[in-house]
């Protein structure tokens, strides 16, 4: 299993991006994040995704597992 800073899983994500309706840009999840408390890792990590709209979860993990 791939596993993104500070050993999140990128399983870990859909906890702290709950409710977020899709399309989301990249700083719409980040925004989300912060909101549930997600960890200065996990935030930073979604940081680093390409900054794109994404139509769902699913996308969102494939992303932040590349990065």
């Amino acid at each position: 299993m791939a596993y993104g800073t500070g050993g999140h899983s990128p399983a870990d994500l859909p906890r702290y991006l709950e409710g977020i309706r899709f399309p989301a840009t990249r700083m719409d999840l980040i925004q989300h994040a912060r909101q549930h408390h997600a960890d200065p890792e996990m935030i930073e990590k979604l940081e680093e995704i390409p900054d794109e709209e994404y139509d769902s979860m699913d996308e969102v993990v494939e992303s932040y597992s590349k990065h």
